[in-house]
């Protein structure tokens, strides 16, 4: 059994599942879009296309459609679908608000139809090298765990600069990063968040935030985007009390992590002048009681996503970025808007 896919919103992300889902096996049929520039563009692409959502919603054999518009728009378009009959991935965030989520989710129970979202940075090389380094126990007990993304153009396009649209970095981005550490950490609770967003070039919506969040079992979690930051920090940067990882980048070309060697060299006797006096504790440390690791060799493939969505249409698998994770990452993303808001830290179980 394979996958016939419709697109509603052939712009950007669209246009990338038509060209990529084919990869996976799965046979793109049909787009609508409302414009007919990008309408047009699909035509070229081989994709029947159409300007009444209805008669797109009636091609014969699609039976899934990936909704890739606007976030204010996805609930509405959504509900039609699994109304028409067919199964549904949204693009991330799924939509604006936990509510409008949970509405979604009855439609979905009421009409029998899958409903997901692409949270594919699951797949992504460098979350997935973090996390196999970590739950290996190759740097010991985590203290914190700090995600990172940085651009430097500082720009919204389209819709994404306005936030009756759903604009701004905690929807575009944020989403994807919250995902990552929810999804790791799926059986331990948030207890604590603190978020800080900013507008740093004076924009309608937030192109800068931190957010700080605290697990049940004390570790941290730091997530920080920029859109116009000329430094870059490491995308991933993960203290344990047996060592430290460093990712510098999405490739995972640059990074590895670095453990103790316990030898008879003293670490403390190295005094470090500086001009405000000398200091032991930052002094760096001897090579030889360190030791250096590079980065596990790990790949991962994004089309495994459209291949469990074919599985779980023969009823052979469970969804893998199930609903009730989706709520879970909605809620975390309600509060932090709360905190950034209120100017405070929330106590949560999340």
């Amino acid at each position: 059994m394979g996958m016939k896919l419709g697109i509603i919103g052939y712009g950007g992300m669209g246009y990338w599942h038509g060209e990529y889902a084919p990869r996976a096996g799965v046979d793109v049929v049909a787009a609508y879009d409302v414009d007919p520039k990008r309408l047009e563009m699909a035509k070229e692409n081989g994709i029947k296309a159409y300007v009444i959502l209805d008669d797109f919603l009636k091609h014969d054999g699609m039976d899934f459609v990936v909704i890739a518009t606007p976030n204010d728009v996805h609930k509405e378009l959504a509900i039609k679908a699994m109304n028409a009959g067919k199964h549904v991935m949204v693009e991330k965030p799924a939509t604006m608000s936990v509510a409008d989520w949970d509405e979604m989710v009855a439609e979905s129970e009421k009409t029998g139809r899958i409903l997901t979202v692409h949270q594919n940075r699951r797949w992504d090389k460098d979350y997935n090298v973090m996390r196999k380094v970590v739950e290996e126990g190759k740097i010991g007990d985590v203290l914190s765990i700090e995600s990172r993304v940085f651009g430097t153009g500082g720009a919204f396009f389209g819709w994404r600069s306005f936030t009756k649209y759903g604009g701004g970095m905690i929807f575009d981005w944020g989403v994807h990063l919250f995902d990552q550490l929810l999804d790791m950490y799926r059986d331990t609770k948030v207890t604590n968040v603190y978020s800080k967003l900013m507008t740093v070039l004076d924009q309608k919506v937030d192109d800068y935030f931190k957010v700080i969040l605290t697990l049940d079992n004390g570790t941290l979690l730091h997530v920080e985007v920029g859109t116009y930051a000329f430094h870059k920090l490491p995308r991933w940067y993960v203290i344990g009390n047996e060592g430290t990882l460093q990712i510098d980048d999405f490739d995972c070309q640059k990074g590895g992590y670095t453990k103790p060697s316990y030898t008879d060299a003293p670490v403390a006797e190295v005094v470090v002048m500086t001009s405000a006096g000398p200091t032991r504790m930052m002094a760096p440390r001897p090579p030889e009681t360190k030791e250096d690791f590079p980065l596990p060799e790990l790949e991962t493939d994004w089309t495994e996503l459209y291949q469990n969505l074919v599985g779980v249409m023969a009823g052979k698998e469970d969804l893998i970025v199930k609903p009730y994770q989706v709520r879970r990452v909605l809620t975390l993303m309600e509060t932090i808007f709360q905190s950034a808001e209120e100017n405070r830290s929330l106590e949560v179980s999340i």
